[in-house]
Parts: C-alpha cells; sequence; structure tokens
C-alpha cells in the first residue's frame, strides 16, 4: 500500500479561510481546521551554548496559555519589516542576540518540523549557534519581556523538570534542543 492510498477522503478539498489576522489565519480543508502562519518561512529555535558550557534558556509569558514559559530562544523567520525572504539560519543570529544579548560566530542548520503538525502549518528549523560572545543585555524587544537563564549543560534536564514542577509551562521541543546540542546532526 502506498502512503498517496491512505489520504482521508477530504485531502484535497478546497480551503475555506474562517479568519485571518496579523500574524496567524484559521483555514478549514474539507472537516479539518488548522492555523496558518502568515509568514510562510515559519519559526526558528535557536541550540545556544555559552563558552563556559551553559544553555541559554529564556523565560517569558505567554498570553496563549496564561503562563510563564521556558523555551529556548527563538523567533519567527522573515517577521521584521523589509526582511521577508530572510533564511532560518539569518533569523537565528538576529533573534539569538535580541533574545539573550549573544551573538555567534556561525550558525549551522540541524532538522526542521512541523510545530504541532495536527494543528498548524507552522514549521520550525533548529538552529545551532556557535561561539557565542556576550555583546548586550538580551531580553528581548520592546514588545518582549525576556529573562535569559543560562544553565549548565550537565544539568540542563533536571533545570527543566525542576521549573515545570514550580509550574512553569516548559516546552518539550527543548528536550529535542538538548538531544541536538549533545549529538548534533546525524551524518547524511
Amino acid at each position: 500500500m502506498h502512503a498517496t492510498d491512505r489520504l482521508p477522503h477530504d485531502a484535497q478539498a478546497p480551503v475555506e479561510t474562517l479568519y485571518e489576522g496579523r500574524w496567524l489565519s484559521l483555514r478549514k480543508r474539507g472537516r479539518w481546521e488548522y492555523a496558518e502562519r502568515n509568514n510562510p518561512a515559519g519559526a526558528v529555535i535557536i541550540l545556544a551554548v555559552t563558552p563556559e558550557d551553559k544553555v541559554l534558556f529564556v523565560e517569558q509569558y505567554r498570553v496563549a496559555i496564561l503562563k510563564h514559559t521556558i523555551e529556548m530562544p527563538a523567533g519567527l523567520i522573515g517577521d521584521e519589516a523589509g526582511h521577508h525572504d530572510e533564511s532560518a539560519l539569518i533569523a537565528a543570529q538576529r533573534e539569538l542576540e535580541e533574545e539573550t544579548g549573544y551573538r555567534c560566530a556561525q550558525v549551522e542548520f540541524v532538522h526542521e518540523g512541523p510545530s504541532s503538525s495536527g494543528m498548524s502549518t507552522e514549521m520550525i528549523a533548529f538552529v545551532r549557534a556557535w561561539d557565542l560572545k556576550k555583546v548586550g543585555p538580551g531580553g528581548g524587544d520592546e514588545s518582549e519581556n525576556i529573562v535569559v537563564h543560562e544553565v549548565p549543560r550537565r544539568e540542563a534536564g533536571a533545570w527543566l523538570f525542576a521549573r515545570a514542577a514550580e509550574g512553569y509551562s516548559v516546552d518539550p521541543k527543548l528536550f529535542a534542543g538538548l538531544w541536538f546540542i549533545e549529538h548534533g546532526r546525524p551524518e547524511a
């Protein structure tokens, strides 16, 4: 049996727009409803380790879930005016410095996949930042209030579970990020 033989009967139905906002649109295809990012380039998650072997995490309040979250530095690709054709690698460098105050000498694409394949069309690229240097305070742009956490790499997993026990929402993608930091990109 081929993968095309297992498609839902309404997989090729016409797309209806139920709502269109500045950043997200709500679409419907057959019986399926899903969110679509209005920036087709998606998002980037930055895997960043300081020269002191500390993993960079960011903390911020997320209105959608009404909780403080722990995340890796991240952001939308191509969301700034005049940069709609921005690559994931350039976005990673920009977001890293904006959110954490660290600049990196180089970036490397690691992996890309859906953020929530049953709910959204958004794709997320994991990018590894190398040779970090502190150049500013971080904290995000004027619309953000980000707290930067530098956690020893060996303690990162336990630190994340401790934050979850305190009531923080810990993004499960962080554990994939930690795996990528430890194992790198598998050779093709």
